[in-house]
């Protein structure tokens, strides 16, 4: 069972129940689960959604950061559904832990996704 289900009734959930909560792409298929989010510290905003996909066992799983506002949860998968192809998670701008300390990787992110950036007051929660 998804974990974003855990309180169905309410309008604000927590970042544990969100972690695990599986992605779908357009057409249904699993691409992923979501591992963690980001949440820009000034703003309060949840920027990015950390996603895992592939490996066995929890092996060999790849993480990759996609716009928050590039999710929207769908109540009849129990699940998060985006547009984002799994192919177009493998071709991402790369990504390492120095990328958030740089607003350039973040606007080429937004921009190869095609959602809007949430420092400029659109998207994220």
């Amino acid at each position: 069972m998804a974990r974003a289900t855990a309180h169905p009734d309410h309008h604000c959930i927590s970042s544990e129940d969100i972690q695990g909560t599986e992605v779908y792409g357009a057409d249904g298929k699993n691409i992923g689960e979501i591992d963690h989010l980001i949440i820009d510290k000034v703003s309060g905003r949840v920027a990015y959604a950390v996603m895992s996909f592939g490996g066995f066992v929890g092996l060999g799983h790849s993480h990759y950061p996609i716009p928050w506002s590039a999710l929207r949860y769908d109540t009849s998968l129990e699940g998060f559904r985006t547009n984002i192809t799994e192919q177009q998670l493998r071709d991402a701008p790369e990504f390492s832990d120095d990328s958030w300390e740089d607003r350039d990787w973040e606007t080429r992110t937004h921009r190869y996704y095609g959602t809007p950036t949430y420092w400029e007051g659109r998207g994220g929660l």
